[in-house]
């Protein structure tokens, strides 16, 4: 999910770069573009924040062990 994302971003810089090229400004359609790459960035956050999680969890679910003398 998350590599599915950052191509998804890519992708979308890649029109953002283009538009630019094409136009030799800045568009209402890169403002669109720039929105949802901000968007993807926030996905990739929580995707990546979820994965973090899940890894604390196994982490910390760890069994304890004390050894009393």
């Amino acid at each position: 999910m998350v590599q599915e994302l950052y191509k998804q971003k890519r992708s979308l810089e890649l029109k953002w770069q283009l538009e630019y090229e094409q136009e030799g400004k800045y568009t209402l359609d890169m403002v669109k573009i720039d929105n949802a790459i901000k968007d993807t960035i926030n996905e990739i956050k929580a995707e990546e924040r979820k994965i973090a999680d899940r890894e604390n969890a196994i982490v910390n679910s760890a069994p304890q062990v004390s050894v009393a003398t």
